[in-house]
């Protein structure tokens, strides 16, 4: 069982960054994917960006490539989410998942823990 929470959500201005961080339970963080993923209100989820459990793959979505790095640090059972040239629609709830298999990309069936995901607001 992994427990996810993430935190570093708020509000900033467009062109700004934010940092997300996930925060794991579990001694088998490392073997894990990780996986970031949004919803906008009236939206469905979607993927952002995923991570292997080495950190040496990392997959984003086409709509965030350049501004949004996913990485991790399993010596600290996090993993980092950093948002930079924020826009006006990237503003959702950023949800955290893991994924206790080598698969490390959008569908968010495979991921089996998520976390209760964290507000971010970016204003116009």
């Amino acid at each position: 069982q992994v427990q996810l929470v993430e935190s570093g959500g708020g509000v900033v201005q467009a062109g700004g960054s934010l940092r997300l961080s996930c925060a794991a339970s579990g001694r088998t963080f490392s073997t894990y994917t990780m996986g970031w993923f949004r919803q906008a209100p009236g939206k469905e989820r979607e993927f952002v960006a995923a991570i292997s459990w080495s950190a040496g793959s990392t997959y984003c979505a086409d709509s965030v490539k350049g501004r949004l790095t996913i990485s991790r640090d399993n010596a600290k059972n996090t993993v980092y989410l950093q948002m930079n040239s924020l826009k006006p629609e990237d503003a959702a709830v950023y949800y955290c998942a893991a994924s206790p298999t080598y698969y490390c990309g959008h569908d968010d069936y495979r991921y089996s823990y998520w976390g209760q995901g964290t507000q971010v607001t970016v204003s116009s």
